[in-house]
């Protein structure tokens, strides 16, 4: 059964994380869970409120780590996930984290980014060249980061497929799927 890494930590939005979660499940796949240690994730929920400039953010469901990220032994995975909310902004300057992601660039693994996830390959210069959704405040940094920003909800290029965020899961998910079976069935290709 082929398996995902879904790489977080706490912060992460919850719909962001949640639905890849359960929709790699779905369609036939192993999700792990690895942040920075073995505690539970605290992700959080972030609504548009029109009393306020920002999203808002309240706490949202805990999430269960399967592994850290130092013990990741990254040739057990065929795919990696990469959620958003305000945990891409931390968990990027981990060491682990940056072998990890590299890993599935370097191999042309499917690779899935929601939301802020982006920052997380923009930072060690893997986007460039690339094609990408995100959330779109985020777009300059990820032009910074030489990618070209797709605004829609589903962008796939290659190995990547990414999304502007929680909104876009029902087409962001059918893509992912589709790029995640490609890479372990190439007869659906």
């Amino acid at each position: 059964m082929p398996r995902a890494l879904l790489l977080t930590g706490d912060a992460a939005e919850e719909l962001d994380t949640m639905y890849p979660y359960y929709r790699v499940q779905e369609g036939g796949w192993d999700v792990d869970v690895s942040s920075r240690t073995l505690r539970d994730v605290q992700l959080v929920i972030h609504e548009f409120d029109p009393n306020s400039d920002a999203y808002v953010e309240k706490n949202g469901r805990k999430l269960p780590v399967d592994v850290p990220w130092a013990e990741v032994d990254v040739e057990r995975y065929d795919a990696l996930i990469i959620p958003g909310g305000r945990a891409p902004e931390w968990i990027r300057v981990d060491a682990d984290v940056r072998r990890i992601t590299e890993h599935f660039f370097a191999r042309n693994l499917p690779i899935a980014l929601v939301c802020h996830g982006a920052q997380v390959p923009a930072v060690y210069g893997l986007l460039k060249g690339r094609k990408t959704a995100c959330f779109p405040p985020i777009t300059g940094d990820m032009e910074n980061a030489g990618a070209t920003v797709i605004d829609a909800p589903d962008v796939v290029d290659g190995n990547l497929v990414s999304c502007r965020g929680w909104p876009d899961m029902p087409q962001f998910g059918r893509a992912m799927m589709e790029v995640f079976s490609k890479s372990v069935d190439p007869a659906s290709a």
